[in-house]
């Protein structure tokens, strides 16, 4: 087992664990550490702990110090320095004619490095940039090409839904989205109706698909012969969440419709997956576009 906390360096970002040594730290804490990129000032989100080895990425660093308030006033420093950084850098895009959009400019808290976060169509070839910026900073650069949903996670913005981003709120990871999940929430399969800010597939799509799954293992299709307590019958209309069926028991007889509790029927012999209709394909082929 380890004694760890966990730092998190962005709104929203990713967890990172940390050994505390015998420092005592609270919620909201800023601490300074030592990572990957260089030493770094970031927020303690969850106190001191025990985890198993497993969870922890060798080696485990430890945490340099509580941040002081010379560290919090060169934190909004780099943040200042990194405003004036991103305008330099639209600049020297545009003075080298180069096809792509920057997102963010980040400096590492020691100044060793600034961070430029990009996004681009395809492959760049920035080496006279990387150059020039060079000359200006007198500093390592790193230009790094991020997707479209890291780009909404960093420039924030609201939902469908009225409310903030989820990925600029708590979903510190993203998760793959696909087209099938919306097939089985039966949502519109219209591309405007399911993608984000971002142009992907919704995120929330993910939120309850474990519900659905289990849903569908259980409740028959649309088509089904099923034994009801007055009669067999086929299976007209599903409404999923509510676990209840429809059930026509007379062939002749269209309104001769009732409904059942999925606990009050047995199965005899569920349907096909129905085809898809020709209406929805060329929706699928724009919506598998949008899949990460």
């Amino acid at each position: 087992m380890a004694n760890v906390i966990g730092v998190r360096f962005r709104s929203a970002g990713k967890v990172y664990y940390f050994d505390p040594v015998d420092i005592e730290l609270k919620l909201g804490e800023r601490v300074i550490v030592e990572t990957a990129r260089g030493v770094e000032c970031g927020e303690v989100v969850i106190t001191a702990k025990e985890v198993d080895d497993n969870e922890v990425v060798a080696p485990l660093k430890k945490v340099m110090r509580k941040a002081t308030g010379e560290d919090l006033v060169q934190v909004e420093e780099n943040r200042k320095k990194s405003e004036e950084a991103f305008k330099i850098c639209l600049e020297k895009i545009q003075k080298h004619n180069l096809e792509m959009k920057l997102i963010d400019v980040e400096y590492t808290f020691d100044n060793n490095k600034i961070l430029f976060y990009f996004t681009a169509d395809g492959r760049v070839d920035f080496r006279e940039l990387v150059m020039d910026l060079a000359a200006v900073f007198r500093t390592r650069i790193e230009l790094r090409q991020i997707g479209v949903r890291d780009e909404a996670k960093m420039i924030g913005g609201l939902g469908v839904c009225g409310r903030t981003l989820c990925c600029c709120t708590h979903l510190t990871e993203f998760h793959p989205v696909s087209i099938k999940m919306a097939k089985e929430q039966s949502l519109s399969l219209n591309p405007s109706k399911i993608s984000g800010t971002c142009g992907r597939l919704m995120c929330c799509l993910k939120y309850e698909q474990e519900a659905y799954e289990d849903l569908l293992k259980r409740i028959p299709k649309v088509g089904a012969l099923v034994q009801t307590p007055a009669g067999t019958g086929n299976v007209v209309y599903v409404s999923l969440l509510e676990e209840k069926v429809k059930v026509k028991l007379d062939e002749n007889n269209d309104l001769d419709l009732k409904e059942y509790h999925v606990s009050d029927i047995k199965i005899i012999k569920d349907a096909e997956k129905a085809p898809e209709p020709e209406s929805e394909e060329e929706d699928i082929e724009l919506l598998k576009e949008l899949e990460d």
